[in-house]
């Protein structure tokens, strides 16, 4: 095969020159001024995973557990690294150096120009439909939340699918190993939802094929084809089987898995799966941005109604301008939202012409992914449909957020959108023109003229006084029918640039020249309200973990100890876990146990405790599930003097001269609320029998997130209660070295029982799903590297055998 430069590299080094410069121009700041974006989210996960890290760092060894938040739990999902694998490595060379997170952008852009070329269509129509994949608003508002790995994971699913893809055109292992980095990589960034979207598409695709194309190809050629693919998704699984395996083991314990409180369902409850759904009506923002209102917190235009409704109301311009800047104009279904999911009209448009210019075959598979993921993310408001998934689909009870399946929405439209304009362009198909502008721009006609109909009622209006409802719902109005003629301006210029194409007026390269800098200003302009150069700062962390008055009083105490951060709240802290060992923390996968812990016992203590401290009356003895946990501060504020000091904490460990046997984790956690937790310990004798209490004391002697030693002195044999987090998984206990059952006391604390006397008592995390599987997963590495090499040459000879 002779390789023509200005026909066969050419236009791909334009390509993803032009990638790489709008990724850069876009986050100039971050490449050029040294600045970070400031995502809320990654900061906290900084917090949460300082510990490990710091541990990292000083030892060169892996922590795997932390203490930094929840009163501990396994830091698989917050800091875990293995050695030599090559991951890092392989991201950095395709992504030419660009740096994480805006290096997964570009990286889409990649994937889904490889993909579009895969099917046949031109360069200039990749470019374009590769630009409109990566730079959605669902991506960008996701970077700016801090969803690195939810965006990395999305982005991948191009390179994915293109493995499929070649491997049923029949470069069997050159599409096998794509998969498998692609794969690779995805499981890498341990996004689990996100892959289990990943395998419905590519699901989706695959039995499409197969329906069509068992006749042609037989079900031997078609055999083969699945065949491979498996060793593909099995290879990608051996490179990352370490991830996988203590991910599949952590699942078992947290949020995700098996039900604890014997009257609980298993996974998550409905009503928290199902708490960001959708809207139906909310999907138009697809195609007109501001449908919805735009974000929950939206700058209004100038000398707009709410504005007069303030002036006349007599506030100052300081205030005015406040609550114009951030009003509550979105008035959709979910709690808040950042901004809206828009898919670019003009992609909208292409998608709609597929209709009746894509074949049958792209249509089908495509059309099912969008109209399915639609399905999905709309949630409880099409109930009967995904209450029923909920219930009886493997797995799919574990995710939350189910708004997150317009990423598949979103893959899907710009595919389906760029193979129909090449099918409309190949074959000159004026007429599919003609039907998809119609459909399209009525559609928004209809939404321009009849924006009268909707209410434009949101949840945040109950906050609202009734004298601003009516002038922010008229805005609301404003926003949909302004966002609407905006849409129809693009789509009118888009519509027209390809008709006189299809006419012959303008050749194919205006056309996509044409539509490129049309997407991009569509896209660029909806997205940088909510991405810009305000969105980087030169350190967030050093602001953010900046120590106050009161973290340098807490410091004083070289003790082993937990905070609670009232300033943050058990569900979302970050900061007292950047320094501290803390009760609260921000993680979308607690310990089971924990989160019980919080909806049994540590909500209605606190509540308490927080309403007699309002009088004055600090009834630390009042906090006992607290007290168990060590926790030794409250942090009220960030002076020295709200500080709180709770003489009351247990300590690390204690000897209870009282124990309360319990049959069942519901009769368990009950009894907690009931008891002072330093005197008496709880025992659930049908998973542990009886064990006696004793007396004597204990001291914690040396301490670090993987390993902790006790000296006990015991003048009677019997169980001693550990403020540690009991994992049934990986933690060993040794009693002067010789190993003992690690008993669950307290719900979730650790026990032993020790005989009389004066023993050394070791803790120490060494999981097997761990330390077993990390030589094997770097070992599959390499042999997808191979594999990919293996596939480029045969792929590469197979071509100059036909030339």
């Amino acid at each position: 095969m002779t390789i023509d430069f200005k026909k066969n590299i050419l236009p791909h080094a334009i390509g993803v020159a032009i990638f790489y410069a709008i990724v850069a121009f876009y986050f100039s700041p971050l490449l050029l001024e040294d600045k970070v974006i400031f995502q809320g989210d990654i900061l906290k996960w900084e917090g949460s995973a300082k510990e490990a890290m710091d541990f990292r760092e000083a030892t060169g060894e892996e922590a795997l557990w932390t203490n930094s938040m929840f009163g501990g739990m396994p830091a698989y999902f917050i800091s875990m690294e293995f050695p030599g694998d090559i991951t890092n490595a392989v991201v950095s060379v395709l992504s030419l150096g660009l740096p994480h997170p805006i290096n997964g952008l570009f990286l889409g852009m990649v994937g889904m120009y490889i993909l579009l070329l895969s099917l046949k269509v031109r360069p200039t129509f990749a470019i374009l439909g590769s630009l409109a994949f990566a730079l959605n608003s669902y991506n960008l508002l996701s970077l700016a939340a801090g969803h690195n790995a939810k965006i990395w994971a999305e982005c991948l699913i191009p390179l994915i699918l293109t493995g499929v893809h070649l491997a049923f055109e029949r470069k069997r292992i050159l599409g096998a190993s794509i998969l498998a980095l692609g794969l690779l990589l995805q499981f890498k960034f341990n996004h689990v939802q996100i892959t289990y979207y990943t395998f419905l598409i590519l699901g989706i695709y695959v039995i499409v094929r197969l329906i069509f194309e068992w006749k042609k190809e037989g079900w031997a050629s078609l055999g083969k084809t699945v065949g491979i693919l498996a060793l593909g998704t099995f290879l990608a699984v051996g490179g990352n089987i370490g991830r996988l395996a203590t991910a599949l083991e952590y699942s078992k314990y947290s949020t995700r898995g098996e039900v604890t409180i014997e009257s609980k369902e298993a996974g998550l409850a409905k009503d928290y799966a199902f708490g960001w759904s959708n809207g139906i009506m909310e999907s138009f923002t697809l195609l007109i941005p501001d449908f919805y209102g735009g974000g929950s917190s939206s700058p209004l235009p100038k000398n707009s109604a709410t504005e007069t409704a303030l002036r006349q109301q007599g506030m100052d311009p300081a205030q005015i301008n406040g609550i114009v800047q951030g009003a509550p104009t979105y008035w959709g279904d979910q709690p808040f939202t950042g901004g809206p999911i828009y898919g670019g009209v003009i992609l909208i448009f292409l998608a709609v012409l597929g209709i009746w210019a894509a074949p049958k075959q792209t249509l089908i598979s495509f059309g099912v992914i969008i109209v399915f993921s639609l399905m999905l993310s709309w949630g409880k408001n099409l109930s009967w449909f995904n209450y029923f998934l909920f219930d009886y689909f493997p797995y799919y009870n574990k995710f939350r957020a189910v708004s997150m399946a317009l990423g598949m929405t979103l893959f899907a439209i710009p595919v389906l959108g760029i193979i129909s304009l090449e099918k409309l362009i190949t074959e000159k198909q004026t007429k599919s023109l003609m039907m998809a502008g119609a459909v399209t721009g009525g559609l928004i006609l209809l939404f321009i003229v009849g924006a009268g109909m909707f209410r434009y009622a949101g949840a945040a209006d109950q906050t609202l006084p009734d004298w601003l409802l009516g002038p922010l719902r008229e805005d609301r109005k404003s926003m949909l029918q302004s966002s609407a003629f905006r849409s129809l301006g693009f789509l009118a210029a888009a519509f027209a640039l390809i008709y006189f194409t299809v006419k012959g007026k303008i050749n194919d390269l205006i056309l996509g020249a044409g539509l490129f800098v049309l997407v991009l200003a569509d896209l660029w302009t909806i997205n940088r309200p909510y991405l810009n150069n305000e969105s980087f700062d030169v350190s967030p962390s050093q602001s953010y973990f900046s120590a106050t008055p009161a973290d340098k009083e807490i410091e004083k105490d070289t003790g082993y100890f937990r905070v609670l951060d009232l300033t943050e709240g058990l569900m979302s802290a970050g900061r007292a876990s950047y320094r501290f060992h803390a009760i609260g923390g921000y993680h979308g996968a607690k310990m089971r146990r924990f989160q019980d812990l919080i909806d049994y016992r540590l909500s209605d203590e606190l509540s308490a405790f927080l309403s007699k401290a309002q009088e004055g009356d600090f009834d630390f003895e009042g906090i006992q599930t607290f007290n168990m946990l060590n926790t030794k501060y409250i942090i009220a504020g960030n002076a020295a003097n709200a500080v709180f000091e709770n003489q009351a904490a247990n300590g690390a460990a204690w000897i209870p001269s009282d124990i309360r046997t319990v049959t069942s984790n519901e009769e368990e956690i009950k009894v907690i609320g009931e008891i002072n937790t330093k005197s008496t310990a709880t025992i659930n004798k049908e998973e542990f029998g009886q064990i006696p209490a004793g007396s004597g004391s204990i001291e914690l002697t040396s301490h670090a997130p993987n390993k902790l030693t006790y000296s006990a002195n015991m003048n009677q044999g019997g169980l001693a209660v550990f403020s540690e987090i009991y994992y049934p998984v990986g933690w060993t206990a040794t009693i002067d070295g010789e190993k003992s059952e690690i008993l669950r006391t307290d719900y979730l604390l650790r026990g032993l029982s020790l005989p009389a006397g004066q023993h050394e008592i070791e803790f120490q995390f060494a999981p097997d799903s761990y330390y077993s599987t990390k030589t094997p997963m770097i070992i599959f590495q390499y042999l997808i590297l191979i594999g990919l090499i293996a596939g480029i040459f045969f792929t590469i000879k197979d071509e100059n055998g036909r030339a």
